[in-house]
């Protein structure tokens, strides 16, 4: 557990990262890990607060974050009285709820206490917890279609999700409606919610979806390297370039060492393909 920011702390290590909002009126969580460390992160809780835990807020669809929803749920208790025994509230875009109800096939069942039980289908939803201002903002189109952003307004922190990781280059689920320039624009809406202090040091505080806390100056960075990798793919596909000509030319070659994998989840490979695939389909978020 490591304090963040303002009511705002981070579990890591159960998966994706995992915020928590904790104060008089309960505890809030940003994902739920996975489904094996769901005791792990209970515990967690339990050493910061004793308070219910009232919502569980998925930025996506991934076991990695979603895994310990129903676990979690069923240790909290909504604040509406008619569900005071159903277990803590899980929110998410509705896509996120679409897609979980119904699984492309030969992908994992959800289990139903795991499944959203509130959605929103707007650009963004807030409500008022613990005294703070909460606002989901929905990404469209960017690591998938149901990406949910989190800005804790008073502690000022933002919560990303796999939009943006300081581990990897980002992982674009195109089977779940992800693209490459809807990752940029989300970077976008962080860097105008984002605002540092004195020289950039300090300020707003970004949760990724995985690796260690950041800073505006951070996301800016990251920004900046998807759309040269992006602008190189793109100046290629204008010129014909079959895949294997863009991977042979490695655009990505100069972030490799700090982003790049050869095996894995997803390999660099992967990544440039991925964006090759966007740009000669014309598949970009708009």
């Amino acid at each position: 557990m490591l304090p963040v920011q303002g009511n705002v702390h981070l579990i890591a290590g159960a998966g994706g990262n995992i915020a928590v909002q904790v104060g008089e009126e309960g505890v809030l969580l940003v994902d739920s890990g996975s489904e094996s460390m769901s005791g792990d992160v209970l515990a967690a809780i339990r050493r910061l607060s004793d308070r219910p835990i009232r919502y569980i807020v998925n930025t996506h669809l991934h076991a990695d974050h979603i895994g310990g929803n129903a676990a979690i749920a069923k240790a909290g208790a909504s604040l509406g009285a008619s569900r005071a025994l159903e277990g803590a509230e899980i929110i998410g875009h509705e896509n996120v709820l679409l897609r979980l109800s119904k699984p492309a096939a030969g992908a994992a069942t959800t289990p139903y206490a795991a499944l959203p039980t509130a959605t929103y289908f707007t650009d963004d939803k807030d409500f008022s917890f613990n005294a703070e201002a909460v606002v989901l903002i929905h990404a469209p189109a960017a690591h998938t279609d149901g990406d949910t952003m989190v800005f804790f307004r008073s502690s000022d922190v933002v919560v990303t999700g796999d939009l943006f990781v300081t581990t990897s280059y980002p992982v674009i689920d195109a089977g779940n409606g992800g693209t490459l320039q809807g990752v940029v624009t989300a970077l976008n809406h962080v860097l105008k919610l984002a605002v540092p202090r004195h020289n950039q040091e300090g300020g707003t505080v970004i949760v990724p979806g995985h690796g260690r806390l950041c800073e505006e100056h951070e996301v800016l960075e990251y920004r900046d390297m998807l759309v040269i990798i992006r602008d190189r793919i793109q100046e290629m596909v204008g010129r014909g370039a079959s895949l294997e000509d863009v991977k042979r030319s490695r655009p990505t070659l100069d972030y490799d060492r700090r982003y790049g994998a050869e095996s894995g989840p997803w390999t660099t490979g992967a990544f440039t393909e991925a964006i090759y695939r966007e740009l000669s389909e014309g598949r970009a978020a708009k």
